[in-house]
């Protein structure tokens, strides 16, 4: 409610400004403000920011287009569809903040353009008046949210930052006690959506009214670690599991190591006792590598290894949220494991995808301009360009009909009151002050819909039709014929995009999971071969990928694929063999070639031409094996390096326990 009363505050300021000056269609500052209005203040400035850059682009491209093609009803039609997917295609590439940018240069130029074919020597004058209307509206819609209790998103992140660093220190835990993989999948799956929901956070900390946010650079540094935990924490429970299912168990030392660590984590004590733990873990990978004779042996290093790095990368981990929650403290994180350097979070992107969606968005827009243009329907301007806004508005998603048809839903309940309004209370009103009055109870129990996610679609559907509808201008012009008419205007356009959208816009949940994990082996090809990006990068971006997984496996129609915990394999397995490929490619001899044949085989597997085939799977594990017993038996320098790489390559293959890991006798 406090939302709602702000939202609406802003509007009554923005219409009363609008009049005062002139504005020859003040409604467009009462939408500007819904639109704009968040429930937080730095969401509100920074979709205000790219609100108004979006509607300045999109107006120039109109005022540039309708003009030129005034005499072409055909090239104009497909120069603003164009216009529209090519913007729709590059808000879905961007995925921050920024692509509402780019979403509303699509939509201005719809609801400019269209309407303005019958008129093209307006053009420039609407655009001119619709971007001050738009402008008035984000700056009463920022100054309110701003200024007046306002809600810091600072807290909300540090927030969700504790509950993600609980969270990473259970799977960690739980990896440790050799918990079987199946009952910590959740835990994982998890971390991977707090990374998501963290950076969406990040994003609008800049934006912020606290008086300090958390540095950029703490940011990428706490995300990178708490990345590298989901895969990391999957190879510790493998190895310890390996260690158990061989028969030998791990060695006396480090079991101990093991259950201190556990110790550690339930603790959660300061930096002395992580530093502690690291030096006690690397003292014993050292012995545990003069003594290793066999590749069970090297199991027990190889685990050393990674208790090495898990606890570093918790300990940077809690020195960077005490240094984030507390803005004025800072204290030196030094990781032990791995480059200072961070890269943040990785997007993934994918323009076939993008180009899809923007293609079909295109393709309905000219659907409904041929209707338009073959019917010769008076208002098809409008309905045109109601429907190229639905269209860029709600096609960010694999299916956006559902979404559509909850904002139809609050459309209908919006003509219903604006009718009310236009021809039952408003003709007997004359007072400024009376007006927002009557208008208070609509709006205020509208914007408290607005701000629940459920009903967000459906209550926007009724803030932004009373303002256009009921005709809030300076004075009252009643006319039903003109209502109805713009309502079935705006019930056409919303139907046909409910049915261009699942025609055309729309993408199997199925499709979209194969999809991403295609290209997460593809990927894992080329970091076999040496051609993709470093570590953290690869990381970031396959948790990224997760993330997106996350709520589409919870849809998908084949029970039988676990498609999040394949992708966090293919993060395993590519970041064993890029590192590989690092390491041997200047290796001369028969070790170096037989390696970057091994590497090539995995690339050439997991490349374009793959196919389920869990045999070809297991005889590259046992070329994994070959190449290890190899290696143990020569003298080459990089021998425990190599075996390290060759034994996390060899698990994220395949689970079963490495030959030669087995107890014998």
């Amino acid at each position: 409610m406090l939302f709602s009363a702000k939202s609406y505050a802003a509007a009554v300021a923005s219409y009363y400004i609008a009049l005062s000056i002139g504005l020859p269609r003040p409604y467009w500052a009462i939408v500007t403000v819904y639109i704009v209005s968040q429930p937080s203040a730095a969401a509100s400035l920074s979709r205000g920011v790219y609100r108004l850059a979006g509607t300045l682009v999109g107006a120039a491209a109109t005022v540039v287009i309708v003009p030129t093609f005034v005499n072409a009803p055909l090239a104009c039609s497909l120069a603003l569809a164009g216009w529209i997917g090519l913007c729709l295609f590059f808000s879905l590439l961007d995925r921050t903040a920024r692509a509402y940018a780019f979403v509303l240069a699509g939509y201005t130029a719809s609801l400019i353009g269209f309407p303005s074919v019958a008129d093209p020597g307006a053009v420039f004058e609407i655009a001119s008046v619709r971007v001050q209307e738009i402008a008035l509206g984000i700056l009463c819609a920022v100054l309110v949210h701003r200024l007046v209790l306002p809600k810091p998103i600072t807290g909300a992140f540090t927030g969700k930052l504790a509950l993600a660093l609980r969270d990473a220190r259970t799977l960690a835990a739980d990896a440790l006690a050799g918990t079987p993989a199946a009952q910590t999948r959740s835990a994982r799956h998890q971390l991977a959506a707090d990374l998501l929901v963290l950076q969406g956070l990040a994003t609008q900390l800049p934006y912020d009214p606290a008086p300090e946010t958390p540095k950029a650079g703490k940011l990428r540094l706490v995300h990178d670690r708490l990345a590298r935990l989901l895969p990391l924490t999957a190879d510790i429970e493998q190895r310890i599991e390996a260690l158990a299912a061989s028969g030998r168990g791990a060695p006396d030392e480090l079991a101990v190591l093991v259950a201190d660590a556990r110790v550690w984590l339930a603790a959660a004590e300061e930096d002395e006792a992580a530093i502690a733990l690291i030096e006690r873990a690397r003292s014993l990978q050292v012995r545990l590598s003069d003594k290793a004779a066999t590749i069970g042996d090297r199991l027990a290093v190889n685990l050393a290894g990674h208790l090495v790095e898990l606890i570093g990368l918790l300990g940077d981990c809690d020195r960077l949220d005490r240094d984030i929650a507390a803005p004025g403290r800072s204290s030196r994180v030094v990781s032990l494991h791995r480059s200072r350097r961070a890269r943040g979070y990785v997007y993934h992107r994918d323009p076939v995808m993008a180009a899809r969606a923007a293609l079909g968005a295109t393709a309905g827009v000219l659907g409904g301009c041929a209707f338009w243009i073959w019917s010769a329907w008076p208002d098809g301007g409008l309905a045109v360009s109601l429907l190229g806004v639905t269209c860029a508005l709600f096609g960010n998603v694999d299916k956006p009909a559902p979404n559509v048809i909850k904002y139809l839903v609050g459309s209908i309940w919006g003509v219903a009151i604006s009718l009310t309004y236009s021809f039952v209370i408003l003709p007997r009103v004359s007072d400024f002050t009376v007006v927002a009055a009557a208008l208070a109870p609509a709006f205020l129990v509208a914007g408290s819909l607005q701000a629940r996610p459920a009903t967000a679609y459906a209550a926007t559907g009724v803030t932004l039709t009373i303002p256009i509808l009921a005709g809030l201008g300076a004075s009252y012009h009643g006319d039903f014929a003109a209502s109805v008419n713009s309502a079935i205007a705006l019930f056409a356009a919303l139907g046909f995009a409910v049915f261009s959208m699942t025609l055309l816009q729309t993408v199997p949940v199925d499709t979209a999971i194969n999809r991403l994990l295609r290209l997460s082996r593809q990927d894992v090809g080329r970091r076999a071969l040496g051609e993709a990006s470093d570590e953290a990068h690869w990381t970031s971006l396959m948790v990224d990928r997760a993330a997106l997984l996350l709520p589409r496996s919870r849809q998908a129609q084949d029970p039988g694929q676990d498609a999040l915990e394949e992708t966090l394999r293919h993060l395993r397995l590519g970041h064993a063999a890029g590192q590989l490929r690092k390491t041997v490619q200047f290796i001369q001899g028969e070790i170096g070639e037989e390696a970057r044949a091994l590497l090539s085989a995995i690339a050439k597997r997991f490349g374009a031409k793959w196919r389920p085939d869990p045999a070809e799977t297991h005889r590259l594990a046992e070329r994994t094996e070959v190449l290890m017993a190899s290696i143990a038996a020569s003298a080459i320098i990089e021998r425990a390096r190599l075996l390290d790489l060759l034994i996390d390559l060899r698990l994220a293959l395949s689970p079963q326990v490495p030959t030669g890991a087995e107890r014998h006798g």
